[in-house]
C-alpha cells in the first residue's frame, strides 16, 4: 500500500505518513514552495520511549514540519549489532508517524544519513545530546553546510535509552 504524505491514511489504529526516499525531493520542493521551515532528524528509534518523545517534540518546535529519517533494519544491525532492531523499520516508521508532532518519516538503507539529508535539504537539523557538531559524520556535515542548515544539538532526557530498556527486559525473571 502506498501512503500519501498529504492525505493521512489510518492503518492498524495508527496514522502513517511514510515517504519513500526517492520521493523526498518532490515533497520537499512542495514544502519549500509553501514557505515551510523543515526540520530534519534521524536515528534508529528502535523502541520508542519517553526520551525519544521529548526529543522529537522539541525538534518540531524549531520549524513548521518535522521529517524523521530512520535507518533500515540492515543499517540498525550494522550500527547496533545482532539482535537489533527489535522492531521492524515499517513498525518503527508507523509508530513515529502516529505522533502528532512528526509530519513525515522516511526509511533509508544506510548507516549514515547522508542520502536522506541530501534529499531532504533541511532548514534545521536536530541531533541528540550524544553528538556535537564536530562529532557529526563529515559527509553528513558537508551536506548540512551545503544546504545552509542550522544544526541544533538537543540534550538527552537522563536515564532514558533503548539499550537500557532492553537490558531491563533481559533481566526480568
Amino acid at each position: 500500500m502506498r501512503l500519501d504524505l498529504w492525505g493521512i491514511e489510518k492503518q492498524s489504529g495508527g496514522v502513517k505518513r511514510v515517504v519513500p526516499l526517492d520521493e523526498v525531493g518532490v515533497y520537499r520542493a512542495k514544502l519549500r514552495a509553501e514557505g515551510k521551515k523543515v526540520v530534519g532528524t534521524n536515528g534508529c528509534f528502535d523502541i520508542l520511549h519517553y526520551g525519544h518523545v521529548c526529543y522529537l517534540e522539541r525538534a518540531r518546535a524549531y520549524g513548521d514540519f518535522l521529517w524523521v529519517g530512520i535507518n533500515s533494519d540492515a543499517a540498525v544491525r550494522a550500527l547496533k549489532g545482532d539482535g537489533r532492531p527489535i522492531n521492524t523499520a515499517e513498525d518503527r516508521a508507523g509508530v513515529l508517524g502516529a505522533l502528532r508532532f512528526v509530519d513525515a518519516v522516511t526509511i533509508f538503507d544506510h548507516v549514515r544519513a547522508t542520502v536522506f539529508l541530501e534529499a531532504l535539504q533541511p532548514d534545521v537539523y536536530v541531533k541528540g545530546g550524544d553528538y556535537t557538531e564536530e562529532s557529526l559524520d563529515p559527509e553528513e556535515l558537508k551536506v548540512l553546510r551545503g544546504c545552509g542548515a542550522r544544526i541544533v544539538i538537543e540534550p538527552f532526557v537522563a536515564g532514558r535509552s533503548t539499550t537500557r530498556i532492553i537490558e531491563r527486559i533481559a533481566n526480568v525473571r
